[in-house]
């Protein structure tokens, strides 16, 4: 059987932070419960920092343990290394608190039999952005530099340890993520989540007038949509599979996280230097000429700017609230989004990920 770790930990500092952590804890809470039915699974460990997420445990196969370390401070593999050695754990499935929400339970119970079948091997659902990481034997954390996150978990099983791969199949429920509030957007205007999550979406009354515009793009026939980013292979497959548009695809910057290179301050944008020479305003007037429609990672332009940006400031600018961010550039970044006259949908790495599943799940098929 397979032992599941969970790690939630959060340290909101805004009202728009605080929406983002709700809707996690009903993620997580959905998870478990599709964690706990499967006969695959024999314990599950959460470690947490948010003391309301004490009700999670069952004094049975959920066990839930407080961790005050600051999350700047918290070092993944250093963790997760002592939760292995304290409970003496062979067969190990880790998830972020709100990793995977949309996945299946079949998929879960799938990855946990690959590992059981097998010493040496490890399933995921992204090689360069892992959610969720099942491995055999969970001891070989000790023979290997621990990583600071669990992005690099993946590279070090692959290229170090040399365990056999497993992918997990691309469907929604192994791309689609909990990062951001552009996540949040496409959740509410879809039909997908489990009990929990729905309910503390139906909450938020958020605006969907972006996204329901970029659903008329998307049903329409032959518009141009742009799509900017970490912006991998698959999800240009499925859209081209899917749906009767044309494509302008600018992809950079891919792994960037599980390298290092955002840690080091090597991230360089072809599209940051761009808007550097012409500035925003000009920037999203040329879109609206190119494109009926767009989807942005802005996180590569971030951190080409090297900007030292707050959550709240990278959050309002995904829901385009510009008045309540603090960064000069951030604020008009995404005032001239909001104003370019096409829908444009800001956001991180799982909005040209997952964020595309969800919208193919729901009005694709074209084909």
């Amino acid at each position: 059987m397979v032992d599941v770790v969970v790690f939630e930990g959060s340290e909101a500092k805004s009202p728009v932070e605080e929406m983002l952590v709700k809707i996690r804890h009903a993620a997580l809470a959905d998870n478990l419960t599709k964690l706990k039915e499967l006969p695959e699974v024999h314990r599950i460990f959460l470690m947490t920092n948010r003391t309301e997420l004490m009700y999670l445990a069952d004094g049975g196969r959920i066990t839930v343990e407080l961790n005050h370390t600051p999350p700047a401070q918290f070092h993944f593999g250093r963790q997760l290394l002592d939760l292995v050695d304290r409970h003496k754990i062979k067969n190990l499935l880790y998830l972020g608190g709100a990793a995977v929400p949309l996945i299946r339970p079949e998929e879960l119970a799938q990855a946990c039999r690959h590992v059981m079948e097998k010493e040496g091997r490890y399933v995921t659902n992204n090689v360069q952005s892992a959610d969720m990481v099942a491995f055999n034997p969970a001891s070989v954390l000790r023979q290997y530099p621990l990583p600071a996150t669990d992005n690099a978990l993946p590279l070090i099983l692959r290229f170090d340890a040399c365990f056999e791969q497993k992918l997990l199949p691309t469907t929604l429920g192994s791309q689609f993520d909990i990062d951001t509030p552009a996540d949040l957007l496409i959740l509410a205007a879809s039909p997908f989540g489990g009990p929990a999550m729905r309910a503390e979406l139906d909450k938020l009354g958020l605006d969907l007038t972006s996204v329901s515009r970029l659903k008329e793009v998307l049903r329409g026939e032959y518009q141009e949509l742009a799509l900017v980013g970490r912006v991998g292979a698959p999800a240009i497959a499925r859209i081209n599979h899917h749906f009767k548009v044309r494509l302008r695809v600018f992809s950079e910057e891919r792994g960037m996280k599980a390298l290092g290179r955002l840690e080091r301050g090597e991230v360089v944008s072809l599209l940051g230097y761009w808007l550097e020479e012409i500035g925003p305003a000009r920037f999203f007037d040329y879109l609206a000429r190119t494109s009926q429609a767009a989807l942005i990672d802005s996180r590569v332009i971030f951190a080409h700017q090297k900007l030292e940006l707050s959550d709240a400031d990278r959050f309002y600018s995904d829901l385009g609230r510009y008045e309540d961010i603090e960064d000069r550039f951030t604020r008009e970044f995404t005032r001239a989004a909001l104003n370019c006259g096409i829908p444009v949908m800001l956001g991180a790495h799982s909005l040209v990920t997952g964020g595309i599943w969800a919208l193919v799940e729901e009005i694709g098929c074209l084909f």
